[in-house]
């Protein structure tokens, strides 16, 4: 048995990249998934790949063209998987995103960096809105059976990103809705989590090296990670489907790297990581570094 039988998942942008790759590990583990996306075609080649990965004959994949950006196509997706599920839903995984204009502020194509905040941040707050009335109608109906919410962040959410303006305005974004919206779902079991994935090589890092010098330090960064091969996202899926499992039942409001934090091992860690601001995003003051100064 996997550890997501009996799942039934929502994947947004999940027709290639990380998205197809977390898509792969859901249905390995047993879960049903609706995957969406932009592109029609790719969304097919994308659910007939997945079929062939079914464990069981009765396992569901299933799709839809939909812009997460466009709040009439996302309210016509979710009610296309309450009846694909029979009503259900227990994972929303915001996948679906854009790198946006590279290059200075002030040259930057103003509707291109809109767009990219659309697409990547106020797409994904549509669609936990949508999710949690959902998840919380469920609640009511059937008693609090665990929910997950899992937000993809990126480049620039933790620190400052020069040249990546849109994209990292809409990641910080994106981290800092997950934990303000799994303190305010926690009494119904509901969980939202983010996740770091790393500089895989996707089309975003071909972007990256096509902008050149209007990527500034980022191009010999990105170029190095290039020649290497990128960052596997065989791990940030893996992440995603422990994070949709009820083994990370004590896990919520956390930025989690796929690369760097030891998740594989947080169970050993359960009341530190529920009970603390670790693995949050948080203000440094003076004390922090040592000062003993206001």
């Amino acid at each position: 048995m996997g550890k997501l039988d009996g799942k039934k998942a929502l994947i947004t942008g999940g027709q290639r990249g990380l998205g197809f790759e977390i898509a792969k590990e859901y249905v390995r583990q047993g879960a049903d998934i609706f995957i969406c996306a932009r592109s029609g075609d790719a969304l097919q080649t994308a659910a007939a790949e997945l079929s062939a990965l079914k464990v069981r004959a009765d396992q569901i994949i299933s799709y839809k063209k939909a812009d997460v950006s466009n709040a009439s196509d996302m309210d016509v997706l979710f009610d296309s998987v309450m009846q694909e599920f029979d009503g259900n839903l227990d994972v929303l995984v915001n996948n679906a995103g854009i790198q946006g204009p590279i290059g200075a502020l002030e040259e930057n194509d103003w509707d291109e960096l809109i767009k990219v905040i659309n697409i990547n941040l106020v797409g994904a707050l549509y669609c936990m809105r949508k999710a949690v009335v959902i998840f919380k109608e469920e609640a009511k109906k059937n008693g609090s059976g665990s929910k997950s919410i899992i937000n993809i962040s990126g480049g620039g959410a933790t620190g400052p990103r020069p040249y990546f303006m849109g994209y990292a305005v809409a990641k910080t974004g994106i981290v800092r809705a997950t934990e303000t919206l799994a303190k305010e779902v926690k009494p119904y079991n509901i969980r939202v989590n983010a996740i770091a994935p790393g500089a895989m090589n996707t089309r975003m890092m071909d972007e990256i090296l096509s902008a050149g010098d209007r990527a500034g330090e980022e191009y010999e960064k990105i170029l190095q990670k290039k020649n290497n091969g990128g960052d596997s996202m065989d791990k940030p899926a893996k992440l995603a489907a422990y994070l949709a499992s009820d083994d990370s039942a004590f896990v919520t409001g956390k930025l989690i790297s796929a690369v760097w934090d030891g998740w594989q091992d947080f169970e050993k860690h359960e009341g530190d990581i529920a009970e603390s601001d670790i693995f949050t995003l948080r203000r440094i003051v003076p004390k922090d570094r040592g000062f003993d100064w206001e």
